[in-house]
Parts: C-alpha cells; structure tokens; sequence
C-alpha cells in the first residue's frame, strides 16, 4: 500500500480535490498528476493541495514531443518542456514523464526524429537535474510510433537515457506499452537505478476504435503485472506503483467508484 499511487488520468473527470481528498482518506502516501489540469488548478495551489493532504507527488505527466518541423517550433517545445520541469519542482517530484513524439507531419525520417529526441534531451537533462528532476522518457507501443512516439522499446529508451548523467534522465516502465518484447525483463535488469516509475494497467482486445483509449483494469487483461512489478523491484526499484488507465468507460464512471476498484485490483493483481 504505501507504492501505490493512482494517476490522475485514470479518473480524468474527477475534480482534483476530491481525487486528492480519497487518496488521504485510504492512507495513501502518493498521487500521480497530469499537467493540463494541474495547470488550470494552478500549479502552486495543487501542490499547497496535495503536500496539506500529506501526500507526495510519484510523477508529473507529461511533457516530451520533442519531434518538429522546423526550428521555432522545435524551440517552443524546448520551452515548454522548461516550464514543465519548473511545474515538476514546484509539485515536489523528481519525476517528469516524456512522450517523445512521433514523426514530423509529412516526414518519413525515423531517425532524423529520434535525433531531435536526443538532441532535446541534451539542451534540458542539464537544467532538469538543476531543479531536482529526472526527464523520464517513456517507450510506447509501437502502434504509436508515428504519431505519438517514435521510442517503442524499452531498450531504445535506455540507449537515449544512458547518454546522460543517471540522476537526470531515466526510463519509465510502462507494462500497457512493453508487455509484449521478448526483452522486456532483461531490458528492465539493465534499466537499473534508471527506472523512475512502474505503471501499471491492462490489454484488453478488441481495442476501441481509439487506440489511446485501449488500457483496461488491472486483471481484465492479458498482461503479467506481477511478474513486471517483481522484475522491477529485483532491478533496484522501490518507488511509487502508478494507476494509469485511459478508458472512456472508466473515465464516465462515478470517480469513487473507479478509484476503489483500482486499488482492489492493484492489490489483487500487482502488489
């Protein structure tokens, strides 16, 4: 119980108050939080919010997108990502996801976009470890590779995060995204003391039409949660376990509601 965090995303609709006042009321010792509601919340009161809940933050999503189709828009990015790793630090948590992006509209070049990742990487890595924050870079399914994110594994995620200082970038361990690679758990043993984050949901098929929207509750699915969670803790980990479930169905449901099944499941199928 005191690793489990559940992400704000997975009850989006959810004021953050009373996301925040369910999580104190289970004891919990953690949240994860989501950067446009936090944003519109202001960033100072949520954390004055959680830190009065005696809560802490496990991570802040999400920042990244780094892939662009010239230089002002590369650079605007460049800056918000510096906005994010201030809201980061104002929020208390070492811990800021990346999504790094997906192809440039109308650009084939693969390789040309996971250098702009890196090239990102390097511009900000130094000043996120100045304000006490690790850029978490996250590898997704590869059926997001061209729009979303170009990193799909977690050893391509650990080749761009190994080029920098260990306390400024790491590596998410997304068990919706890696599941699948044969390599997962020999990846996640060399991920080490990079492994910023462990989060947790389920694939369900058929998927929905919207493919974001695929991730199911924990133990509805076909993934081995347990197995992941342990591999990770034999690496080195033992920080926050992350909820994070994008689901419409989920999402129009009572919040209280989600938010007991998810903490059932989570200690059914992950803890």
């Amino acid at each position: 119980m005191n690793r489990y965090s559940l992400n704000q995303a997975t009850t989006k609709y959810w004021p953050l108050e009373e996301v925040v006042a369910a999580s104190a009321k289970a004891e919990l010792e953690w949240i994860g939080l989501w950067r446009e509601p936090i944003q519109e919340y202001g960033v100072e009161r949520s954390a004055k919010l959680v830190a009065d809940a005696g809560l802490r933050v496990s991570s802040l999503c999400r920042s990244g997108f780094f892939t662009a189709t010239d230089a002002a828009e590369r650079q605007a990015k460049i800056e918000d990502n510096r906005r994010a790793i201030d809201e980061a630090a104002t929020l208390g948590t070492d811990v800021l996801v990346l999504v790094s992006g997906g192809l440039p509209p109308g650009s084939r070049d693969l390789d040309g976009a996971r250098g702009m990742i890196r090239d990102g990487l390097a511009e900000l890595a130094p000043y996120a470890g100045e304000r006490g924050v690790r850029l978490a870079v996250e590898a997704l399914h590869p059926m997001f590779c061209s729009d979303r994110c170009v990193v799909s594994s977690l050893s391509g995620a650990l080749d761009l995060a190994e080029q920098f200082p260990v306390e400024q970038v790491g590596v998410i361990v997304d068990a919706y995204h890696l599941w699948w690679d044969a390599e997962v758990y020999q990846q996640i043993e060399r991920a080490g003391d990079r492994i910023c984050s462990y989060q947790v949901s389920d694939w369900t098929t058929p998927l929905p039409a919207d493919n974001l929207l695929g991730r199911g509750m924990m133990g509805d699915g076909a993934i081995e949660l347990r197995r992941l969670r342990e591999a990770c803790d034999a690496a080195g980990y033992t920080g926050p376990v992350e909820v994070e479930i994008f689901n419409q169905q989920l999402w129009d449901a009572p919040g209280q509601e989600v938010f007991d099944l998810a903490l059932a499941r989570y200690l059914e199928h992950v803890a």
